[in-house]
C-alpha cells in the first residue's frame, strides 16, 4: 500500500512540474561501468574480499578443530575439563561471528572501505550531472538507477549520453556523442517526405505490346 502510494504521489509530482520546469534522468549505473576508475574500484574490493574471506575462514578451521579434538577425546576428559573445553570452543565460534560482522556487517569494514574508495568517482559524476544539468537548463534531475520508482520514461528526456560526453567517456560505438534518441529520430524523419508531397518513383519501362496469337489451319 505504501509503495502504491509513493508511485501515486511521485507521477502526480512529475506531472505538474513538467508543465513547469524543465526535467530530465540519467542512468548512473550505466555511467559507472563506462568509468575506469569504478571498474578498478570493483576489482580492488574483490580482492579485499576475498582476503578477509580468507581470514574468517582461517578462523573458522580452528572453530572446527577445536570441536573435532574435543569429540575426540570427550571419553577421557573430566566434567571440569570440557567445561573448560566446551568454553573455548564457545569462544572461537563467537570470534569467527563478530569478525565476520565486522568485515561484511551493516557499515562494517567493507560498506566503509567501498564508501571511501567511490566517494571520488561520485563527486566526479555528481560535478558533470550538475554542468550538464545547467547547460541544458535542467530544474530537476533524477537517477534511473535510484530508488525512485520511474514506471515510464521518455527518452527525450534522458541526459545519460550528456553526462558521459562531459566525463570524456563518449563512445561513437557504446553511445552517441553528444546527442540525444530524440535528435537521432529528428534525422530519420527528416529523410521522410513531408505530409501531402508524394515520393518521385523511378520511371519503368514501357510494356511491350503483345503480338496477336495466330490460328492455326485444320489439316485436310
Amino acid at each position: 500500500m505504501k509503495k502504491l502510494l509513493f508511485i501515486f504521489l511521485a507521477g502526480f509530482f512529475l506531472t505538474h512540474i513538467s508543465n513547469a520546469q524543465k526535467i530530465g534522468y540519467i542512468d548512473s549505473n550505466f555511467i559507472l561501468s563506462k568509468m575506469p576508475a569504478y571498474n578498478k574500484v570493483q576489482q580492488e574490493m574483490d580482492n579485499y574480499a576475498e582476503t578477509w574471506q580468507k581470514e574468517i575462514e582461517v578462523l573458522q578451521q580452528q572453530a572446527d578443530r577445536l570441536k573435532q579434538d574435543y569429540r575426540a577425546e570427550e571419553v577421557l576428559l573430566t566434567e571440569e575439563m570440557k567445561k573448560k573445553r566446551q568454553a573455548e570452543i564457545s569462544k572461537k565460534e563467537t570470534e569467527v561471528r563478530d569478525y565476520q560482522r565486522k568485515v561484511f556487517g551493516y557499515e562494517g569494514m567493507m560498506f566503509k572501505r567501498r564508501q571511501d574508495l567511490m566517494r571520488p568517482i561520485q563527486d566526479e559524476v555528481f560535478t558533470a550531472v550538475e554542468k550538464v544539468s545547467k547547460a541544458k537548463q535542467i530544474a530537476i534531475m533524477f537517477d534511473k538507477s535510484g530508488d525512485l520508482v520511474m514506471i515510464y520514461t521518455n527518452p527525450v528526456h534522458d541526459y545519460t549520453e550528456y553526462v558521459l560526453e562531459e566525463l570524456g567517456l563518449a563512445s561513437d560505438k557504446a553511445n552517441t556523442k553528444g546527442k540525444q534518441p530524440a535528435d537521432a529520430l529528428k534525422e530519420k524523419t527528416d529523410d521522410l517526405p513531408a505530409v501531402g508531397e508524394e515520393q518521385q518513383e523511378e520511371p519503368q519501362p514501357a510494356a511491350q505490346p503483345k503480338k496477336p496469337a495466330t490460328k492455326k489451319k485444320p489439316n485436310n
